[in-house]
């Protein structure tokens, strides 16, 4: 997800680990190279830049969601690029793989190709980041909840201008 007019973008670190070019599609099918940021393996979180101004979503407070909040996952699940799907808070606060109590649990459908997509809330708000579903479930999927993605990307991107002429 784009998150700010400067051309810096959030996704999970599982979808770009390895990768040796690094390119993002945006909805009006203009494509950018993007440079790797900086990440935090613990959490997943990646942090891209794209030299562009492009439209953006904005972070919501992941700790005023509800249990039953409607929200929508943003992604390519199965490579079908800018698929909405939509559903509900299932909890907050879930214990991860990295046994962090960091998740939102979610209804929503998440497929490979959701992953590092954001969910948002009914105002467009990034409340979490689409990261991991149970396999052998449906309907338990799981995402960073946006506090604590706000809070990586907001270092990573201080650490970076700081090391920018």
């Amino acid at each position: 997800a784009v998150i700010d007019d400067r051309g810096f973008i959030v996704t999970n670190y599982h979808v770009i680990n390895g990768a040796s070019i690094i390119r993002v599609l945006t909805y009006d099918n203009d494509v950018y190279d993007a440079d790797l940021i900086g990440y935090d393996d613990t959490t997943d979180v990646a942090v891209l830049k794209v030299d562009a101004s492009l439209e953006n979503l904005r972070f919501g407070d992941s700790d005023n969601i509800d249990v039953g909040e409607r929200v929508i996952a943003l992604g390519n699940p199965a490579g079908l690029s800018f698929t909405v799907t939509e559903g509900i808070v299932s909890a907050v606060h879930r214990t991860g793989p990295n046994n962090l109590d960091i998740y939102l649990q979610t209804d929503v459908p998440i497929n490979p190709g959701n992953s590092g997509g954001p969910l948002v809330d009914i105002n467009s708000r990034i409340i979490g980041l689409n990261n991991f579903k149970a396999a052998g479930f449906e309907g338990l999927g799981f995402a960073i909840e946006s506090n604590t993605v706000e809070q990586i990307v907001d270092d990573l991107i201080a650490q970076y201008l700081e090391q920018t002429p």
